[in-house]
């Protein structure tokens, strides 16, 4: 009988990912979550043990215990496992052992991280090579992926690398991609200084950089690399970058690319030049990487439309930094979508109260409603005075556009299905959880044009 590795939280997307790898090694899973997420769901439908709510009897027996920073220490399963002496991994430490042997690409950023992983696996495929990956949500359009997770066979393996808590330093990537660097994540690093010297660490420890000269601190960053001798591959609008991306191509050492995304938005053709520059690192043919981003099917929670009810679009949006949520509503602009609602759900009491400003700005936007939802906590406690109203404060409307105080998600569902006519488009916006607000405002619709 195979060792059993137990995870606690195992229906949040990163942790979903790894359960699925170390499944692939040979190990019994089981795991359990407080809600029935459609991670959680997709665990389940592969025939994983998973269950609903915590027991401390579950992790009896488990050579080892999987956590996130998520978990507290008070977990009544975190707390049995201790008490028995059962090793706790955190995800880092249990990815690291899933993919033990594998060549790997490690995709590190304050913005992007995500799709850009998605990118590189599916320019591998394309390519023909059966590429692995472990990303924080589900990866449409590679068959035999459950979750964020994929095994692969081809022995190279994708990443998403998170700097949120330090633990991309455990890993040794072949490759790695730094996408932006923005002061996120203070409450860990505590100085921006202390930020961009892990990042400088999670990149030294790779055989490639590969790095976007649009952003001026992966740039110092990549020019320190190169001075002590690094392999460093540049991308970037300018031309002065190894790789230069335009609106229609992409050109390296002379020879032109076409290059078309399906996903919309500038943004999302510098994460496609950085996925192109890894996967012909890894072996990819250039022509191919770059004919796959035209089919792209993107990644759950990023830009990915839920579905139309009444004459209205629900799109969902995983973004949950002033940056990008400014970047998510300049794209939505430029696609055509029309008069927007926006619900926004602002996550971490920590990261409203440095960005309160920058959020405010980013939600002043022509043509829109705004919603927002109180902030979602998660494993933070409330901050004195730190509430969706100090967003509020900061926010300058323009003329015919509003913004509201919702009471609360489902409230705020309601004001956005309200708000909303035929011919527009909602987003629901956020990391928390406001993905479940896109469902109740595709039924409140359904039922408004149904009474109709």
């Amino acid at each position: 009988m195979s060792e059993r590795i137990h995870f606690i939280g195992v229906g949040g997307s990163g942790m979903s990912a790894v359960a699925r790898l170390i499944a692939a090694r040979g190990y019994e899973v089981s795991g359990t979550n407080l809600t029935e997420t459609a991670y959680f769901q997709a665990l389940r439908d592969a025939g994983m043990d998973v269950r609903l709510g915590h027991d401390a009897s579950v992790v009896d027996g488990a050579a080892a215990v999987v956590v996130s920073t998520a978990v507290r220490e008070t977990n009544v399963e975190l707390t049995r496992a201790r008490e028995l002496g059962i090793p706790v991994w955190h995800r880092s430490e249990g990815l690291v052992r899933a993919l033990e042997g594998q060549r790997l690409v490690a995709v590190a950023g304050s913005h992007g991280k995500t799709t850009t992983s998605a990118m590189v696996a599916h320019a591998l495929h394309r390519s023909g090579i059966d590429a692995g990956f472990a990303v924080g949500a589900r990866v449409f359009g590679i068959e035999g992926a459950v979750a964020g997770g994929y095994a692969g066979s081809a022995g190279i393996s994708v990443l998403e690398a998170d700097e949120s808590d330090g633990s991309f330093l455990r890993y040794r990537p072949e490759v790695a991609i730094l996408l932006n660097i923005e002061p996120d994540h203070l409450d860990f690093h505590g100085t921006v200084e202390n930020l961009h010297r892990a990042f400088a660490d999670f990149a030294a420890q790779s055989r490639t950089i590969v790095a976007c000269v649009d952003d001026a601190v992966v740039k110092g960053l990549a020019e320190e690399a190169r001075a002590r001798g690094a392999r460093v591959l540049t991308y970037g609008t300018s031309e002065g970058a190894d790789a230069r991306v335009t609106q229609d191509d992409i050109v390296r050492d002379g020879v032109t690319y076409p290059l078309a995304v399906s996903a919309p938005g500038a943004h999302n053709r510098l994460n496609a030049t950085a996925a192109w520059l890894a996967a012909v690192e890894m072996g990819a043919d250039p022509e191919s990487a770059a004919a796959a981003f035209a089919t792209f099917g993107g990644t759950g929670r990023r830009y990915q439309l839920r579905g139309e009810a009444a004459g209205v679009r629900v799109i969902d949006d995983y973004a949950h930094h002033p940056t990008e949520v400014a970047a998510l509503l300049r794209a939505a602009r430029d696609g055509g979508v029309g008069r927007m609602v926006v619900l926004f759900q602002p996550a971490l009491f920590t990261r409203t109260q440095t960005h309160a400003e920058g959020f405010g700005r980013a939600l002043s936007v022509a043509d829109a409603d705004v919603i927002l939802a109180p902030v979602h906590g998660d494993r933070e406690d409330p901050i004195p005075g730190v509430s969706s109203r100090s967003i509020a404060d900061h926010a300058v409307m323009p003329e015919g556009s509003t913004l509201t105080l919702a009471e609360d998600l489902e409230d705020a569902a309601r004001l956005a299905a309200d708000a909303a006519r035929a011919g527009d488009t909602v987003l629901t916006v956020g990391s928390g959880t406001v993905t479940l607000a896109a469902d109740w405002i595709l039924a409140r619709l359904a039922e408004r044009d149904a009474d109709a």
